[in-house]
């Protein structure tokens, strides 16, 4: 099987701050690491890879200080890995990165599935996997915990308010993994040596894929952050009950009934 997985490269959460002028994530000066659910999708990409055969590729889309980390994807068993990179990328909101991403995947035909985490740490808008299955026209199953092969078909279990279903789909198709339903790997220490020395990420950018200055990037976004607020966390209302028990007892009951 060919498969292919999105990995989007973000900042630590702890790490995560926001430029009030440009009104973007700082990502100068920060640790990045690989999108925690994105690790979940290349778990699920290489646990069907070594029960069916073919081979697992990585892609990302980001500036050129992002290859260790497909790197590291690719210690972790990863076939290979494909790098989109292009000033011209920059600035890119949902729209436009997931045209970005599905032009990408588009260079890499034939593919039984793509593999996306659900969300990012540093987004959270789950806008990007169903946005790149409508720009391939394929179908996309949402929350998925599980993947195996049913005949000619994928068989995904997705987790849904109160259980869970199982839907089988015809390849091509698009998988959003749910964060933490299963532990990924350990990269392999004499394959991540490898990797590091001798692996070469392979890099497309905008006139390998065929865009156009304005089509994607800041000037091709759809939406623009307008402003940006401080939520302050909720304050804890501490009381004191005092008194005998009964009088304690009936103003915990006035407290509960509000």
């Amino acid at each position: 099987m060919n498969l292919i997985v999105c990995l989007k490269v973000t900042p630590k959460i702890e790490q995560i701050k926001f430029d009030e002028q440009k009104k973007t994530i700082v990502r100068e000066g920060v640790e990045n690491e690989i999108n925690d659910a994105d690790k979940n999708a290349l778990e699920a990409a290489l646990k069907l890879r070594d029960s069916q055969g073919g081979k697992v590729v990585v892609l990302s889309m980001g500036p050129p200080s992002f290859e260790p980390f497909l790197k590291l994807a690719v210690a972790m068993g990863a076939d290979d890995a494909v790098l989109l990179s292009d000033r011209g990328f920059g600035g890119a909101d949902t729209f436009a990165t997931s045209r970005v991403l599905a032009a990408g995947i588009e260079k890499l035909k034939p593919f039984d599935a793509v593999f996306c985490g659900e969300a990012s740490s540093d987004g959270s808008t789950e806008q990007v996997p169903p946005s790149i299955a409508g720009w391939l026209g394929i179908p996309h199953v949402s929350y998925v915990s599980e993947v195996a092969v049913s005949g000619d078909k994928l068989r995904a279990k997705r987790e849904i308010t109160d259980g869970h279903e199982v839907v089988d789909v015809r390849p091509p198709v698009l998988a959003s993994v749910q964060l933490g339903c299963n532990s990924p790997r350990f990269p392999d220490f004499r394959r991540k040596r490898w990797a590091e020395k001798e692996f070469k990420v392979r890099v497309m950018n905008m006139q390998d894929l065929g865009f156009a200055p304005g089509d994607v990037g800041l000037e091709g976004s759809r939406t623009e952050v307008t402003g940006l607020s401080r939520m302050r966390s909720p304050e804890r209302k501490n009381e004191f009950v005092e008194g005998t028990e009964e009088e304690v007892a009936r103003r915990l009951v006035q407290i509960v009934k509000g």
